[in-house]
């Protein structure tokens, strides 16, 4: 059984910063890629940013350069460090772990951003 939960949303003024986190608890060996994903009202569910183990790093055109995801493999946490925001930001956040081909989804974090 693994767990995830996500933290860190709220309400926030355009050009403000968030910092979202994401601990994955249970049975877990390893983890292999974990991803923030994001559903804004009216529409569908997008990828926002994903980590590798290794590191390596991959995100949405519309948020490169204001948003940084990083991770603590040791503790099986991430984060995404969110600056610049802008009111087409609000979203649900959702965090997402893939652990041996399984993916297993947190509840989500609402974000809002006011303009």
């Amino acid at each position: 059984q693994v767990q995830v939960v996500e933290s860190g949303g709220g309400l926030v003024q355009a050009g403000g910063s968030l910092r979202l986190s994401c601990a994955a608890s249970g049975s877990i060996f390893s983890i292999n890629i974990m991803g923030w994903h994001r559903r804004a009202p009216g529409k569908q569910r997008e990828l926002v940013a994903f980590i590798t183990s290794g590191g390596t790093t991959n995100y949405a055109d519309s948020v490169k350069g204001r948003f940084t995801i990083s991770r603590d493999n040791a503790n099986n946490t991430m984060y995404l460090q969110m600056n610049s925001m802008k009111p087409e930001d609000t979203a649900v956040y959702y965090c997402n772990v893939n652990i041996q081909g399984y993916n297993y989804w947190g509840q989500g974090t609402q974000v809002t951003v006011s303009s």
